[in-house]
């Protein structure tokens, strides 16, 4: 018998005070059996970072991602299923990247560990072919500090402003700073 995905849940109160996007959200997120608490709570904060109010647009929303190919862990498509944004976390291949910027408008790779500055300097050259990609980067100090703000129900606050985001909960807070490569 598989083992299954546990179940997440968690309010997120966005302030976004660089895009002056304010918004809360209720979202439910799978955490599949070979993903890691640090690795969703990366997808999660990401949400938090790039969601936004779109009026001819869906919104934002989480994916099979891990368990499937055909799937980022994110994205946002239009209502006739056109992809404007794809978004990976991790250190995907060539094969997939050329897969993702030609199935998405942009393209946003997370990186989250110090093992992703290794691949950033062997691939570096290989993605600046890709126009419509760009690699978003956390700090695994930051991430390891994120992931104690972990429950299997969460209730977030997110302020986001001169590029630092602060997330707090009844557990803690940390600070990140999220950078594009």
């Amino acid at each position: 018998m598989a083992i299954k995905s546990t179940v997440f849940k968690a309010s997120i109160q966005v302030s976004d005070m660089d895009r002056s996007h304010y918004q809360g959200y209720d979202l439910t997120l799978a955490l599949h059996p070979s993903e890691t608490e640090e690795r969703m709570m990366v997808r999660l904060i990401t949400f938090a970072l790039l969601a936004d109010e779109k009026t001819d647009d869906e919104q934002l929303a989480f994916c099979k991602g891990i368990s499937t190919d055909e799937e980022p862990d994110l994205w946002q498509k239009t209502l006739s299923d056109d992809i404007i944004l794809w978004i990976d976390l991790g250190q995907p291949d060539e094969k997939r990247l050329r897969k993702a910027c030609g199935r998405g408008k942009d393209v946003i790779i997370v990186n989250y560990n110090d093992k992703s500055d290794i691949w950033w300097q062997q691939n570096q050259g290989k993605l600046s072919r890709f126009t419509n990609l760009k690699v978003l980067r956390f700090a695994e100090e930051e991430v390891v500090a994120l992931e104690k703000l972990c429950q299997r129900s969460m209730q977030l606050n997110v302020t986001i402003q001169d590029g630092e985001m602060w997330v707090s909960s009844d557990l803690g807070s940390c600070t990140l700073v999220p950078t594009y490569r």
